[in-house]
């Protein structure tokens, strides 16, 4: 396998209007106009293509997934939505969607479309081939629904639906201008796809968490292509990525407010007691894959002789050592100076091995008793054959500073709650049985007569 680094981007295709981080009053960049890949004049109204497509539903009040009937039986409700839906998004004479604009509801159809199709461009890039559908036994495209009430936001067996965060200020902000959330769930479809679900008995804490770190991955390197990201990346910070900036900042909500960082000191010893919520569970792993980021960033740079090997192993340290920050900002402030595009080149650069690095690795992998080790252990084997063991020493120093092989993680200390991806509304298949009544006459006809009446059949 080979890796093709520094591609530009595609300018052919259909258009888009992105926004790389949620826009609020404090934020008042505009979106960027970004080319995903089906042909003009393929993508029709909705956005719909032959992958996926967005509907507006009118009165669907339940997502997706498991639900229960009046007396309590379950059911499984999926796709498709037969209900009505608000005026799709439409593309103009050429074919494209870039003239809509923000405040719109077909600005927000458009937006997550497009957010979807750029990452799934990206990571299949990677992957070198078309990604498929862990459901596409049961529905050849993705249905993406906006169903604004969902405080939440996640991907299910043939579904991706799109809710909004609601602030304890009272403040509302809807994912379906996320593009960290949106490519956060694209990324469960991918991994879904590329290494599968495990069973009921094979199912390991860890196999949750390296979900999560997984698609926040998908969403950080598809963040990476998006030109004035990169850019304002790099004039905030001087290349300096550990930093507060927008790049650790996964599902950002403001300009001072984030779900989590990718950027963090968690170590596996801090779960050796026990876990909760597989998204703090991830963090050492992610933690493990940033640093990896920013040290193939640092030897790019080192190699272009745009740092001194003395910048590069202060750099290095600066995760561990805080009290670094101050001197080493001033030393990248001035590196990055004397050559902004040269840094430029470099980030692309280490964006891109790590993105085939991990395409690689997930093909490696098996759901089943799936624990970091194996993810260690396929990342190593990934380098070896796509470098030839260049990056070795630094992935094995990274993952050994989060004890990453070196410490176990302890039982999930409390049942999973909405939140969780083990065996939820998100993860369920159809083709596995669970217990549960027969639902009455009374209940089936309950559920069929409401506003949402679900396609799916009872379990």
């Amino acid at each position: 396998m080979s890796m093709q680094l520094e591609s530009p981007s595609g300018r052919t295709g259909t258009k888009f209007k992105i926004f790389p981080q949620l826009p609020s009053a404090d934020r008042r960049e505009g979106p960027e106009t970004v080319w995903v890949s089906p042909p003009a004049g393929s993508v029709g109204p909705g956005p719909a293509d032959d992958r996926l497509y967005v509907i507006d539903p009118v009165g669907k009040e339940r997502a997706y997934g498991i639900n229960y009937g009046s007396s309590g039986s379950p059911y499984l409700y999926l796709p498709p939505w037969n209900g009505p839906v608000r005026r799709p998004a439409q593309p103009n004479e050429q074919g494209h969607f870039d003239h809509l604009e923000p405040g719109t509801p077909e600005f927000e159809q458009a937006h997550v479309y497009g957010s979807a199709r750029f990452a799934l461009d990206v990571w299949e890039r990677y992957f070198g081939r078309r990604i498929e559908w862990h459901f596409g036994r049961a529905f050849d495209r993705l249905e993406v629904v906006l169903l604004r009430d969902l405080d939440n936001a996640y991907a299910g067996y043939g579904s991706m639906e799109i809710g909004s965060h609601f602030a304890q200020s009272g403040a509302v902000y809807p994912f379906s201008l996320n593009f960290d959330v949106l490519t956060h769930e694209v990324g469960h479809l991918i991994i879904y796809s590329e290494v599968g679900l495990p069973s009921t008995d094979t199912i390991e804490g860890e196999y949750l968490g390296f979900h999560e770190s997984a698609a926040d991955l998908v969403a950080l390197l598809s963040m990476l292509h998006l030109d004035s990201e990169v850019d304002e990346l790099l004039e905030a910070s001087s290349g300096n990525l550990y930093t507060y900036n927008e790049l650790n900042r996964f599902g950002e909500l403001s300009s001072n407010d984030q779900i989590r960082l990718a950027s963090n000191p968690l170590k596996l010893s801090d779960f050796a007691g026990g876990w909760i919520d597989e998204h703090d569970l991830a963090q050492p792993l992610t933690g493990a894959l940033f640093d990896i980021l920013v040290d193939i960033f640092h030897e790019s740079l080192l190699e272009r002789g745009l740092i001194s090997p003395a910048v590069e192993d202060l750099a290095d340290q600066l995760q561990r050592r805080p009290e670094y920050e101050t001197a080493i900002q001033a030393l990248f402030d001035e590196a990055y100076a004397q050559d902004r595009d040269g840094f430029k080149r470099a980030l692309l650069e280490a964006r891109d091995i790590l993105g085939y690095l991990l395409a690689e690795t997930w093909r490696r992998l098996s759901p089943d008793s799936l624990n970091y080790d194996d993810v260690a252990e396929a990342l190593l084997a990934a380098d070896h054959e796509l470098t030839g063991g260049r990056y070795r020493r630094l992935i094995r120093t990274n993952l050994d500073w989060r004890e990453i092989g070196s410490v176990g993680v302890g039982p999930r200390l409390a049942p999973p709650d909405e939140r969780s991806h083990a065996f939820s509304v998100r993860t369920v298949m159809p083709q596995r049985p669970r217990h549960g009544r027969k639902l009455s006459f009374r209940e089936r006809w309950e559920i069929a007569h409401t506003p949402s009446a679900p396609s799916g059949k009872a379990i």
